[in-house]
């Protein structure tokens, strides 16, 4: 276990987390850090406990946001389609095509 020292506004937190673990943690906090200044505004008089509620909650949604979006396509799905849409044309074509005697 390996110990981080994670800066967040004004204070700095001692968290533990696994080995090999640090960078990801770091860039959490770092998330949560880039919204601090909003949520401290935001909460007002409710102190530090809700302005690292709020920045949490604004990390949360900017992540539902991306949740919702379509997934990218991907380069077998193209390619699937592509051959899909001409299969269907060739069939169509060989529908209009005069019986054979």
């Amino acid at each position: 276990m390996t110990w981080v020292h994670l800066r967040i506004g004004d204070s700095t937190h001692e968290i533990a987390c696994r080995d090999g673990g640090e960078a990801r943690l770091m860039q959490a906090a770092a998330l949560i850090d880039e919204r601090w200044n909003d949520a401290r505004r935001a909460a007002g008089a409710g102190g530090a406990n809700r302005a690292m509620l709020l920045a949490a909650l604004m990390v949360a949604d900017a992540l539902i946001d991306e949740r919702a979006k379509p997934p990218p396509e991907t380069p077998e799905g193209v390619a699937l389609d592509r051959l899909s849409q001409r299969l269907e044309a060739l069939a169509d074509a060989l529908e209009k095509l005069p019986p054979v005697a």
